[in-house]
């Protein structure tokens, strides 16, 4: 593909537009690890809400959804369509709970929920964990997604994009601060989404599609089912049973954690008051699995009328470096298709995702390597200048390694099971340590270090050649942690009382499973009611997938079908709109 100058004129105006907030607020961002990394707690819900989904567009992100319907059609999407669970939990339950904790990073929890020195151990080995190594894996496959796109637009190789889009990441992470990063979130989710509908537009202008109605005329019917198919049990129990009943609460993935954390968890935290912490979050579960999805599936059902088969994308792409070939390729090489000035906006809106999700994830991983480790174990006494100074040299550092861990990876998909598998087991944990005080901090270095030994034993079993289907290493993951956390909560030394009830008194959690340290000590009720949440969580749930899948039904012509959405879609947001302001009632600010 070539670009005209009107293309890298539009790149270029975009990038110059989004580091201006990086400019604008590099001074303020540089004042403290407050401002750093949580914008001085003072984020409206609009501004978080958007954060949140701007990171999640990632250039992975439309990369891996082509990989699922070009492989099992657009019903394996409950992949990641299941995690709404998880994120409308983290809405009712978790997000007003986050920003009574009063933590710079989600980190610092440890030390305030356990006691001693396993909570030391527990916030040290997950800063670590999660902040260098999870998130160089993260990074990486984003890196990777960047990477063939280029590869295939601009015909750069890998080399070539990652020395670029390091240097942009770093310029830009490590002077703005979470500040600039929200600021710069808002302006970058505009430009990326303008850049998928146009994708989506001009894949179904091509004579082999037809438009929409020769789109979905030719596609078979099976593969634009919302459901799988019911004959074949494995992939049903693959695709839609193991998400819905097992996958979403057992897993811990990056911007879909059980209980809210990394990222998502930040920008709670960065929240001005706990009704905007809930706001921002319920905004971004509807943007992220209502409005997105249905551009990248358009383009991907597209791609399997253009290019049926991945040697179509290589004889299309010949100079496409052959290790880089794969469904997920199939979403770049139908960018191919748009005019002069929208490949510009094409590019720009991708590298706009890019950015955004990189230097997010620069951001938190340095939050954590600077306050909950340097700070936290090394040195406690230093300025608030140094911190700073420290956190901008971590964050180079970070880019760098990620960039050369893009090497080992092959395509999206196997990125995301990876990462699914890391944290396979761990989720119910992440729900039951706000609502049961025995949960302690031996359960949480149990859980990730058994969640970690068996998922490098499949991902080393694969590579040998010895597969097992993604969704039995999943369900073997999360019985043996879980087992082994459940065990550990009842075998190691429980969480000093002193530091219960101090926990309690600051986050008030609803529920029995702090009756034990509630009763007789005269700590107050919690403000929260579960079965309100309760029913917040289902409304919620309802409103986002009748906004999704009503969508569906009428791209796909079903009138019908639609309406019906509609009816759901109309009841769950009446009944949203009533118990919301019953909630925000009992919310301090």
């Amino acid at each position: 593909m070539s670009l005209t100058t009107l293309d890298w004129l539009i790149v270029l105006v975009s990038i110059v537009v989004s580091f201006v907030p990086a400019i604008i607020l590099a001074k303020r961002a540089g004042s403290s690890t407050a401002e750093f990394f949580t914008s001085g707690r003072s984020a409206p819900w609009w501004l978080v809400g958007v954060s949140m989904v701007a990171t999640t567009f990632s250039t992975d992100t439309p990369n891996l959804v082509t990989n699922f319907v070009r492989e099992k059609g657009v019903a394996n999407n409950w992949a990641w369509w299941s995690f709404l669970l998880t994120g409308m939990m983290t809405v009712f339950f978790y997000a007003r709970l986050w920003r009574r904790s009063n933590v710079l990073t989600d980190l610092e929890f440890y030390e305030i929920r356990y006691s001693g020195r396993a909570a030391r151990i527990v916030r040290a080995f997950r800063a670590v964990y999660l902040g260098f190594f999870f998130n160089l894996v993260i990074m990486a496959s984003v890196n990777l997604a960047a990477a063939k796109i280029a590869n295939v637009v601009l015909g750069w190789p890998m080399w070539q994009t990652l020395l670029i889009c390091a240097g942009l990441n770093v310029a830009f992470a490590a002077t703005s601060g979470l500040w600039g990063v929200l600021v710069t979130d808002f302006i970058q989710f505009g430009i990326a989404l303008a850049g998928a509908f146009a994708a989506a537009y001009f894949a179904v202008q091509q004579p082999e599609v037809g438009g929409l109605v020769g789109l979905f005329e030719k596609i078979p019917q099976q593969t634009l089912h919302l459901l799988p198919d019911f004959s074949d049990w494995g992939l049903t129990l693959s695709v839609l049973v193991i998400p819905l009943t097992v996958q979403w609460w057992s897993v811990w993935y990056p911007g879909a954690e059980p209980g809210g954390g990394s990222y998502i968890a930040q920008r709670m935290l960065a929240a001005k008051s706990e009704n905007d912490a809930l706001a921002g979050t319920l905004f971004f579960n509807f943007a992220h699995y209502a409005i997105r999805p249905w551009p990248w599936i358009i383009v991907a059902l597209a791609s399997m009328l253009v290019f049926p088969e991945l040697s179509d994308i290589a004889r299309a792409f010949p100079y496409v470096d052959p290790k880089l070939i794969g469904h997920d390729m199939a979403y770049p090489a139908m960018l191919k298709f748009l005019p002069a000035g929208f490949m510009g906006l094409m590019v720009a809106g991708m590298l706009s995702a890019y950015v955004s999700t990189i230097s997010t994830h620069l951001n938190w991983g340095t939050s954590y390597l600077v306050h909950d480790v340097y700070r936290r174990f090394m040195r406690a006494d230093a300025t608030e200048a140094h911190y700073v100074m420290v956190g901008r040299f971590i964050t180079a550092l970070l880019m760098v390694l990620a960039a050369l861990l893009t090497f080992v990876l092959d395509s999206a998909r196997q990125s995301f099971e990876l990462l699914m598998s890391i944290g396979a087991g761990t989720g119910l944990l992440y729900l039951l340590r706000w609502f049961w005080w025995r949960v302690n901090a031996w359960c949480e270095v149990v859980a990730m270090i058994t969640s970690f030994a068996v998922a490098f034993g499949f991902f080393i079993a694969t590579k040998s050649g010895v597969g097992v289907p993604s969704h039995i290493s999943l369900i073997i993951g999360v019985a043996v942690t879980t087992v082994a956390w459940i065990a550990t909560a009842y075998i190691a030394p429980a969480t000093d009382r002193t530091v219960l009830e101090s926990f309690y008194r600051l986050v008030r959690p609803a529920g029995a499973g702090w009756n034990a340290i509630r009763e007789g000590t005269g700590l107050p009720a919690s403000p929260d009611s579960l079965p309100m949440a309760m029913l917040g969580w289902v409304l919620g749930c309802a409103f986002v997938y009748a906004a999704l899948f009503g969508a569906g039904s009428f791209l796909y012509g079903n009138t019908t079908q639609g309406m019906v959405w509609v009816a759901v879609f109309a009841a769950s947001g009446a009944g949203l709109a009533r118990i919301l302001p019953k909630i925000w009632r009992t919310a301090g600010s």
